[in-house]
């Protein structure tokens, strides 16, 4: 049976304490934005389709509109990004870097002319690799976190990537949904075809 190394020095540990560091920045950054720049930070999000929003792809994860949009992402940005760290800090590297390229560049390309901000693209590729990774993988643990995750952030996926208001952008949910699936079919091992290590 499988387990997971939950001691200090272990992949997953670190790359939980990683998430916390990210989100307690995100705090940081939006203090800043509203105590001194007045929210003008949020204008470095993606600008579809515009020079200038560009490499804001790299940057809108760690922008919110306000302390009320960084609440609502910050307990789910920690949770899922946990369940993708489970097989190691390299996988939530790795998924998190095409999450945030892919997404955002299909954001740039077909969102509305708006500056997008916030760690939801993100968030949702987390949800949209979990969700299909385990059974890519055919492994039973990880369609057990598929499974979990289904239950707990279903309802948020579904509601989360449809036009229902002018101030969300649905599309960088849904474009980080989609390039959290393209991730989980391109980086999942199965299981079966993974090679047996000494521990």
């Amino acid at each position: 049976m499988a387990m997971v190394d939950t001691s200090p020095r272990s992949p997953v540990v670190q790359a939980v304490q990683l998430l916390i560091i990210i989100a307690a920045m995100m705090w940081v950054i939006e203090a800043f934005d509203t105590a001194v720049l007045e929210g003008r930070l949020d204008q470095q999000g993606i600008v579809p389709r515009t020079l200038r929003g560009l490499d804001g792809i790299l940057w809108a994860p760690m922008l919110h509109g306000g302390f009320g949009h960084l609440l609502a992402n910050t307990l789910p940005f920690v949770v899922l990004g946990a369940f993708v760290a489970l097989e190691g800090l390299r996988r939530w590297l790795v998924v998190t870097a095409f999450v945030v390229v892919v997404g955002g560049l299909a954001t740039w390309l077909f969102a509305r002319p708006a500056a997008h901000v916030g760690a939801s693209g993100l968030i949702f590729g987390y949800a949209g690799f979990l969700l299909v990774a385990g059974f890519v993988e055919r492994s039973i643990k990880g369609i057990a976190v598929s499974i979990v995750v289904g239950l707990l952030f279903g309802g948020m996926v579904l509601r989360g990537i449809t036009p229902v208001s002018n101030y969300v952008s649905w599309e960088s949910h849904l474009f980080g949904l989609a390039a959290g699936v393209l991730a989980a079919f391109a980086l999942a091992t199965p299981e079966s075809e993974r090679t047996l290590q000494s521990p």
